[in-house]
Formats: C-alpha cells, structure tokens, sequence
C-alpha cells in the first residue's frame, strides 16, 4: 500500500511540474544529414535550441579533434561516444582516443546485426565479449561502457527476455546500458517497468516517441517518419521520466530520426520543459 501511494504521489508530482528540469541532450543522428552538409552551421543550431549535451555517433568524415573545436567553441559538451560495436572489440584502444578527444565519458555501442536471429547462443558470446571490452574501457581509460538496445534483444527467454539475460550476466562495473525507449517500446517492453527493475544499470536513455496507431512490431522496415514530437504519440511519457529520473539517469538525449527532426526537436524540448 505504501509502495502504491509512493508511486502516485511520484506521478502526481511530475503532472505538477516539468519532465525535465534542463534542456535535454541530443544524439547527433537527429542531425545526421545537417551535420554531413555544414558541421559548424549544425552545432550552431544545436547551440540555438538551447542544447549542450551531445552523444556523438558518428564523426561525419571529420577529426576528432575538429570536432572537439567546434563543440568547445560553443559551449556543447560531447559525454557520449557511439561507435560500431567491432570496431569497440578489435580496436578497443583506438576508439578510447576518439572518445577522449572528443571529451566523452561513454562508449556506447549497438549490438550488430546478423543473418540470423538473434539467440541465447550469441547473447552468451555478445556477455562475454562486452564484459572483456567494459573491463579493458574502465581500467585502461576511465572509460564507461554502454550497450545500446535496437528492439532484437526483446526476444523472450525464460520468464524474461535477452536483455534481462543481458543485464544479468554483464558486470555491473563493466557494462551499462542506454535504453532506447522506442525500441523497448515496439518489440512489447515497458520502458518505465525496465528503469524500476535495473535502476543505476540504466545511466543513459534516447528520448523518442512513436505515431499513434503503428503497430507495437519488431523486425520490419522502420519509417524513420514514424517518429513523432514528444507528447504526440503512443509513449506514457510521464511514467517514463518519471521512472528515468527516480532511476537515475543522468544525459537524457533526444533522438528524432524523422525528416522533421529541425522542427519537432524545439517542440519536443518545449514540451519536457513546460509545466503540466
């Protein structure tokens, strides 16, 4: 009974209040053909909506240390770095100086795709494989590893799915998680139920939400245009920030893949900074 009250009394107050208290980061993808066209133009208008948070996943054929100049000189802060998940495994050392350079303080990387579905047999290899990476990422570089979900590893196992078997068998010091509300969402999970259940294993969140109506599917050809303004689609997301935050998440960035990201970005920041 105390537990529910708490709970209510919880979402009572985010009803009351902003979901974010800051303007959220973003992930660079949102961006991706801006920055590919006009860097230093992009990171201008990244600055003008306020942002200074920035997980860059990609380099867009520049230097890092380029990179870093631009963000420097605009106050944006790189605390995330997505790169591919074998070049993380096989130039482990490599992709540590490009994160430091661009003043990252995650790794973050994508399970990678296979002709295969996804299995226990490759979870298994995949645990063994981030545990050795996370290790070598922290103690050699101050660097935190991050697993990043894309919706294949909500396969059911068990009384639970992959990515519980996931998050059980990685070592907690060694390997953390971004949880990509979206493809949580679509493949059947809770996103707000996964923060309450794994908490400070969940430091990183993609902030995103979904056109009313889609089917809740996994494995089909995603429209990037089914990415929808904050507040406008299927996402609970009052639950959500509300379990995020009492979980601990600390750079919550938005990722709007749609062609649309220039406009709905500013309206989905205004949406999680309004009072409600």
């Amino acid at each position: 009974m105390l537990r529910l009250f708490a709970l209510l009394l919880s979402v009572a107050t985010a009803l009351a209040a902003p979901l974010l208290d800051r303007t959220p980061g973003v992930v660079s993808y949102t961006f991706r053909n801006e920055f590919k066209a006009d860097m230093p133009g992009t990171f201008d208008k990244v600055k003008g909506f306020g942002i200074t948070d920035i997980e860059m996943s990609n380099l867009f054929g520049q230097e890092p240390a380029k990179i870093r100049a631009f963000m420097d000189a605009r106050g944006i802060h790189c605390s995330s770095y997505g790169a591919p998940y074998n070049d993380v495994l096989k130039k482990t050392d490599e992709v540590a100086a490009v994160a430091k350079t661009l003043g990252a303080q995650y790794v973050r990387v994508s399970l990678p795709s296979g002709k295969k579905p996804f299995d226990k047999a490759e979870a298994t290899q995949r645990v063994a494989e981030m545990n050795a990476m996370g290790q070598q990422l922290r103690e050699k570089h101050g660097l935190a590893f991050v697993l990043h979900n894309h919706g294949m590893e909500f396969v059911a196992d068990g009384q639970g799915t992959l990515y519980d078997f996931i998050l059980e068998q990685t070592h907690p010091q060694d390997v953390s998680f971004e949880l990509d509300v979206l493809w949580a969402y679509l493949p059947g999970a809770d996103p707000a139920a996964l923060f309450a259940k794994y908490g400070a294993r969940i430091p990183l969140m993609h902030v995103k939400d979904v056109r009313k109506g889609l089917p809740r599917t996994w494995g089909h050809k995603y429209d990037s245009d089914n990415d929808v303004t904050l507040g406008t689609g299927q996402l609970d997301q009052v639950a959500i920030f509300v379990a995020a935050k009492k979980a601990g998440v600390k750079h919550f960035y938005l990722e709007d893949e749609s062609s649309h990201s220039l406009v709905q970005v500013p309206l989905s920041i205004a949406y999680l900074k309004s009072d409600r």
